[in-house]
């Protein structure tokens, strides 16, 4: 029995196995009945080869070629957005998916469709956009269609909660997935989109790639108590070692380190930690050190930490500290 995964089975299988075998390798393992008709394998001999177990369906027209419980998330997705037909676009959670911004819940997949194109099918969601900019808003990938990082975060503007909206955000821009100007960019094209003024307000508050949760909240309660913002995560090179300080006030030399509870639980991160403490105090700057549970159970101590470090950096700063000293 020929199959077309195996690298054996290549080696005697028909010219057309081989074909389909290589184009789904480059689809995450994942055909449909057009492209099998256009090597050669038409309906009557796509039946034989699931009898055979060579294929597998996944969806009306859209087969696998491993058993569908190997299937990658990718490979799922991919099914779905060959089963909506030409034109058809990965978009909304599934995109963010794919572009590894969002930790799939098992949802079912989300593919947008032309205005009078494509088609609906079961355990797919699928909607319609006459808005999309196929030439500036899709990319293709991996043989399929999948609205880029920036669009992406858009439509899910019109559906995500704030937070949850800034979190994605701030995370793809920390990742190097999106641009600042990219996400300017699809927001000044796309006035007319529900999702437009709330990637706006995140735009608008400047470019702020935290990697956690827990720097967002940092950052937001800094900014209801009127404290200047810091540079998140900025490079330093220091004794030939770049460091990234969690926050930064560079002018009067405070560090602050945000420690989730990774920091307690792992020897390992709090000995590299310690490491790179004991590095910037060495240069001069002042760590200040806040856990997630001081964070989110005592804010108002936590912030008039930070607070009175500050105002004692700006002292020891000053032309009259300088003189103190």
């Amino acid at each position: 029995m020929v199959r077309f995964s195996t690298a054996d089975g290549l080696k005697s299988a028909p010219r057309a196995d081989v074909a389909v075998a290589r184009l789904a390798t480059n689809q995450n393992s994942i055909v449909s009945t057009r492209q099998l008709a256009a090597r050669g394998i038409l309906n009557s001999r796509v039946t034989v080869r699931v009898r055979r177990g060579q294929l597998h369906r996944v969806h009306r027209g859209v087969y696998a070629i491993v058993p569908l419980g190997l299937l990658t998330l990718k490979g799922e997705l991919t099914a779905a957005a060959l089963a909506c037909g030409d034109g058809a676009v990965l978009g909304d959670h599934s995109a963010a998916a794919w572009h590894g911004m969002f930790t799939w819940d098992g949802r079912r997949p989300e593919v947008i469709v032309m205005h009078g194109a494509g088609r609906k099918l079961a355990g797919i969601r699928t909607r319609r956009s006459t808005t999309l900019d196929h030439r500036r808003d899709v990319w293709r990938r991996d043989g399929i269609l999948v609205t880029s990082p920036a669009r992406t975060l858009l439509d899910l503007a019109a559906v995500l909660p704030r937070k949850a909206l800034r979190r994605m955000a701030r995370q793809a821009l920390a990742e190097g997935r999106v641009g600042i100007r990219q996400l300017a960019d699809v927001v000044d094209r796309s006035r007319g989109h529900r999702g437009a003024k709330a990637l706006r307000a995140i735009v608008a508050d400047g470019y702020v790639p935290t990697r956690s949760e827990l720097e967002d909240r940092a950052l937001d309660a800094l900014a209801r108590a009127g404290i200047e913002r810091p540079d998140v995560n900025p490079p330093l090179v220091l004794d030939d070692r770049r460091v990234h300080p969690d926050l930064l006030w560079r002018r009067l030399g405070l560090v602050v380190e945000l420690d989730g509870a990774r920091w307690h639980s792992d020897p390992l991160a709090r000995d590299d930690d310690a490491e790179r403490q004991a590095l910037l105090e060495a240069h001069g700057y002042r760590v200040l050190r806040v856990t997630w549970s001081q964070l989110v159970n005592s804010p108002r101590q936590t912030i008039a930490r930070v607070r009175a470090a500050l105002e004692a950096q700006a002292r020891l700063r000053s032309p009259a500290g300088a003189l103190r000293a």
